[in-house]
């Protein structure tokens, strides 16, 4: 990595020249550009997801830290390729003046004709499509159940400003849920009746869940408390009898069905670097997370 102090747009993109010609690798297969803003004693973790998360998805990566906004304008960065990343990379650091306007520090460093996605790490803007760096991206990655304090608040705000092309990391948690009781309803020889979920008291995941079986199913979605890790039970109430999928150590799930024997399924909690690789596989607008918040927007205006 090589320190430039006090510095520029321009300086970084030459930076970044000399580097793949330093490594010997004049030109890099780079699909996109991903931003993301981070406050300073969480970049070095958030550097790090966004390097493995590279691995798949090789890119042009932008870490953005907004310091202190009082003073002369201020960009300082550390530029460099290689050391497990796939692509190009630049921690910047803006100080002063600029950091109202970081849009005009990336906006000369995008890769041109790929797609830009933009990704808070934790704590996110109220409206990520009206933000100026969320306006430059056609993907928008949020994680309310990552903000310090008002997880639930933080995840009603996402779903109120909703936008196509935002997304929230508690939404991708739920991936393999919703495949699992899909496959269930499925297989369910009698429509579902009432619905439950158990999760922790705040869980902003489980608050998603609720309402994409609420919008699923057109039944009213019991949301019940337990110790976690996360989501723990979810209950489909048929005539038959209950279809649960119980997963009380965050690993291994069991799926009970009516007349069907307990089958134990792997429904591992995943890290961020596989949650993050997930959404940058999939750059359209996610119309069933749309109709998700605009559900759970609904059910708390009741």
């Amino acid at each position: 990595m090589i320190e430039l102090n006090d510095t520029t747009s321009s300086a970084i993109a030459a930076e970044f020249v000399r580097a793949r010609r330093r490594a010997g690798s004049p030109a890099m297969g780079m699909v996109m550009t991903l931003v993301f803003v981070v406050e300073e004693e969480d970049a070095e973790t958030a550097m790090d997801i966004a390097r493995s998360a590279s691995r798949e998805h090789p890119a042009r990566v932008l870490g953005m830290i907004l310091g202190d906004g009082r003073g002369a304008a201020r960009v300082d960065a550390k530029v460099g390729i290689g050391s497990g990343w796939t692509g190009e990379t630049a921690l910047i650091t803006l100080s002063g003046a600029v950091t109202k306007h970081p849009e005009s520090v990336v906006l000369p460093l995008l890769l041109p004709d790929s797609p830009v996605v933009v990704w808070w790490p934790s704590r996110a803007p109220a409206d990520p499509a009206a933000d100026p760096l969320g306006r430059l991206a056609r993907r928008r990655i949020t994680d309310a159940a990552a903000v310090r304090t008002g997880k639930a608040k933080a995840m009603l705000t996402q779903c109120r400003a909703y936008a196509p092309g935002n997304t929230d990391l508690a939404w991708t948690r739920l991936t393999g849920w919703r495949a699992l009781l899909a496959a269930a309803l499925e297989q369910a020889q009698s429509k579902v009746t009432a619905a439950s979920v158990s999760a922790e008291r705040i869980s902003p995941s489980a608050d998603l869940l609720s309402a994409w079986l609420s919008d699923r199913l057109k039944v009213k979605v019991a949301r019940r408390g337990s110790e976690g890790p996360g989501i723990t039970r979810v209950v489909l109430t048929t005539k038959q009898g209950d279809i649960v999928i119980a997963r009380p150590d965050g690993k291994l799930a069991t799926l009970s069905a009516p007349g069907e024997p307990d089958r134990p399924v792997a429904l591992k909690r995943r890290e961020l670097d596989e949650l993050l690789s997930e959404e940058l596989r999939r750059l359209d607008p996610d119309e069933v997370y749309a109709r998700t918040v605009k559900r759970m927007v609904k059910e708390d205006a009741k």
